[in-house]
């Protein structure tokens, strides 16, 4: 039972999808501290000083604080936009990437290009005897 539990543990997608946990986690960290240290004040700032978290109706003892909600929805907004942008510029840089390595693709030398040609007319050959 330990030498499956090892061999289960050490499988690449169960360390992969840890790895992925941590910075996940690690990732959030990142995006809360933006949104709380930067852009709900600047948000803030550009409403006035609006605060919405204070806002509740009081429903005989209980308190309905509606104020919490619209600022969590507030939160997810400008959460899912950081993470947005933050994959926008991830998918540009792999783009970039990717030029580069189209762009040092290794050239045929003079060998390879006329095997390649009488491969492609031994196959259009070959297709014409079949069809």
């Amino acid at each position: 039972m330990l030498k499956e539990f090892k061999e289960f543990a050490m499988r690449g997608n169960v360390i992969d999808l840890a790895v992925g946990v941590v910075i996940g986690a690690a990732f959030g960290k990142i995006v809360s501290s933006l949104v709380n240290d930067i852009i709900t004040p600047l948000i803030g700032l550009l409403m006035g000083g609006i605060n919405v978290s204070n806002l509740q109706i009081k429903v005989g003892e209980a308190a309905v604080k509606y104020g919490l909600f619209i600022q969590a929805v507030i939160d997810f907004i400008i959460v899912a936009f950081a993470i947005f942008l933050f994959v926008k510029l991830i998918n540009r840089f792999k783009k970039k990437e990717e030029i580069k390595e189209e762009a040092t693709a290794p050239t045929l030398s003079k060998e390879e290009e006329l095997l390649t040609d009488i491969r492609d007319l031994l196959r259009a050959e070959s297709q014409r005897e079949r069809g």
